[in-house]
This record gives C-alpha cells, sequence and structure tokens, in this order.
C-alpha cells in the first residue's frame, strides 16, 4: 500500500528565495524561517523509498544536507539519508568489511554509538555542575533561585501538555 511519508530536509545553508520556489515547484514543501529545514510529504510504499525517491527529485534543486523521516517507526528509530563523498564511501565501505558488516549497518551503529556518548558526555557534565553549584550555594538557595527564574519567565506549558478547553 502506498501512503504518505513525511520528510525533514536539513540544508547545508540557508536556501534562497529562487531555490525555495524551484523546489515547491517539484514538491510541496513547508520551511523555517531560517530556512534550512524544510518539511515535504512524499508518497511511497516505505519510509525508505520516500526518503530516497525525494533526494532524487530536490538533489538538483536543494543544497541538501540531510533527510530524515519526521516520525520515529515502531522501534522509536528515524530514517536518515546522508549522501557521502566517493571517497568517505569508500572509508565506510573499508571500515564496515573490517567488522564484519554491511556498510548502512555500521553506519547505524556508529551513529547510535555516538549518540550514546553525546548523551553520558552531556549527564556528566550537569552532574558536575550541579555538583558545584551545590558546592557554592545551599539547596535552598538553589530551590530559591530555580523558582525566581520559573515565576520570571513568561507562563509557557511544558511540551506535550495540553491546555484544558475553556468553559
Amino acid at each position: 500500500m502506498i501512503s504518505h511519508h513525511a520528510v525533514e530536509i536539513a540544508l547545508t545553508r540557508p536556501a534562497t528565495d529562487d531555490e525555495l520556489c524551484r523546489a515547491r515547484r517539484v514538491v510541496a514543501l513547508a520551511s523555517d524561517t531560517s530556512r534550512t529545514r524544510l518539511l515535504a510529504l512524499q508518497r511511497a510504499k516505505t519510509p525508505g523509498r520516500a526518503v530516497r525517491a525525494l533526494r532524487q527529485r530536490l538533489k538538483a534543486v536543494l543544497p541538501i544536507d540531510v533527510l530524515t523521516t519526521h516520525y520515529p517507526d515502531q522501534q522509536g528509530r528515524v530514517l536518515l539519508n546522508v549522501a557521502l563523498s566517493p571517497s568517505t564511501q569508500t572509508t565506510v565501505r573499508q571500515a564496515a568489511a573490517a567488522h564484519g558488516q554491511r556498510p548502512r549497518d555500521f553506519l547505524s551503529q556508529a551513529v547510535t554509538d555516538a549518540v550514546a556518548r553525546h548523551r553520558e558526555k552531556r549527564a556528566r557534565h550537569l552532574t558536575s555542575r550541579l555538583e558545584e553549584l551545590l558546592g557554592e550555594h545551599t539547596p535552598e538557595e538553589l530551590l530559591l533561585c530555580a523558582a525566581r527564574t520559573l515565576l520570571s519567565r513568561p507562563h509557557r506549558r511544558p511540551s506535550g501538555t495540553c491546555a484544558s478547553a475553556p468553559s
């Protein structure tokens, strides 16, 4: 069954007016204000086919960096489509062969590992910063500071919550 797949397009630089105009002749696009991220719907049987078809349709029109599926699959993963230079492709193939993997599996694991390392590094940084603050201030002072900060900001609803319907 053919369905529509939402695909995010990350550009290497902001798109010009002419590039966006030409791209919109090929496919309907939504753009963010910085013109570096676009969203498109692509008809295809699978998300992978949608991403590949969209790259084929837009590669001569836009400076595409990365295409990703907008919605995660059932395992919580998004599909990334990155155009690699020939030399990078060779390097990836050689590294994958050395690990006894297909290049796509090797890249998938490398990206997953890099994201995990980044999360761990960030968590360590936040923990050390909190320990530093606790060394300089009492827990009560930190709580008071946090409360002042939250109360001084414009009222924003946390993401993922809905406003109740007015009565």
